[in-house]
Parts: structure tokens; C-alpha cells; sequence
């Protein structure tokens, strides 16, 4: 792993990271309501991710960097699986059966969802400028005329 892909994870990251923290912040809930922070959290990332993944994998000239910066730091910072469980768990103490069982499957689904959705987004989405803009200034690490590299 080269620096700068460290360096993209560790960017991605933060913000991610950053954006669920004020997402829990101003959505504070208890075990016995909906965790709406971490669900929105979780839906917006797995669109997210979608839209990445599709846009980087039809374009051979997309830096190997976007997908680290967008895909596992962004998207990662921002998702939480480890906080779903949680919440379940804390909803099963608390009796919360039903809220609890509505919580899982609409995380799966709607999650599912998502993803699928921004995959279509984004095979539909022109190249990005910036992606575009990297590779022209001989900064995006594009593969070579006729080559694909996978990240």
C-alpha cells in the first residue's frame, strides 16, 4: 500500500467518521425507539458505496486512489455495522422485540436497496471532473491505453 493510498483512506476516512458523529449527535434516540442516525447513516453509505464502485469500474482512467479516498474511507467512516449490533442487542434488553426484528430487516433490505440503486446511478453518471481532471494532469495513476486495473 503506498502512501498515498494511505493517505486517501486516512482523508476518507475522517470525513466519514466526522459525518456519522454529527449524524448521532443531533439524532439522539433510546433503546426503545428507531436508531435513525445509524440507519440513515448506513442506507446513505450503501448508495454511496454503489455509486462508487459503478462509476470507478466503467472507467479505466479513474485513479486507484478514488476508491480508497470515496469507497472504504468515506463510505466505511460513515457506515457502522459494529453500532447496528449494538442497538439490537440494546433493543433486545430493553424488550424492544418487535422494534428490534423491524430495525434488522429494514437495515438488510432497505440497505440492499440502496446499494442496488446506486449502482444504477452510477453507470449512469458522466465521468467525474475530477477523475478526469487527475488523469489529464498525469496525477490519477491511469493504466496504460487498452488496460484495465481493478482497486
Amino acid at each position: 500500500m503506498t502512501v498515498r493510498t494511505m493517505l486517501a483512506l486516512l482523508i476518507g476516512g475522517f470525513v466519514g467518521t466526522v459525518l456519522r458523529a454529527l449524524l448521532a449527535d443531533a439524532w439522539v434516540h433510546d433503546p426503545t425507539t428507531w436508531p435513525g442516525a445509524t440507519f440513515a447513516a448506513n442506507v446513505a453509505g450503501a448508495f454511496a458505496l454503489g455509486v462508487v464502485v459503478a462509476v470507478l469500474a466503467v472507467r479505466p482512467t479513474a485513479s486507484l486512489h478514488w476508491r480508497p479516498l470515496l469507497g472504504t474511507g468515506l463510505c466505511g467512516g460513515l457506515t457502522t455495522f459494529s453500532t447496528l449490533q449494538l442497538e439490537l442487542v440494546r433493543m433486545l434488553d430493553a424488550d424492544a422485540i418487535g422494534l428490534a426484528a423491524a430495525y434488522l430487516i429494514a437495515s438488510v433490505v432497505v440497505g440492499l436497496l440502496a446499494v442496488v440503486i446506486g449502482l444504477r446511478v452510477g453507470a449512469a453518471m458522466p465521468a467525474p471532473a475530477l477523475v478526469e481532471i487527475a488523469v489529464a494532469s498525469g496525477t490519477g495513476d491511469a493504466p496504460a491505453d487498452g488496460e484495465r486495473r481493478r482497486g
